[in-house]
């Protein structure tokens, strides 16, 4: 979805940036998760 690398992903979550939960043994990235990371990529507008 977001068009990067699999080297990419393990980063931001391990940096903290991109959040997970974990199910099991299995790391999972919800659609919200998703959303408030490209929400943090977005400049903010201060006018």
């Amino acid at each position: 979805m977001l068009s990067i690398g699999r080297d990419k992903v393990y980063y931001l979550l391990r940096t903290g940036q991109l959040r997970s939960i974990k199910i099991g043994k299995l790391r999972r990235i919800t659609d919200q998760h998703l959303a408030d990371f490209i929400t943090s990529l977005e400049p903010v507008d201060e006018a």
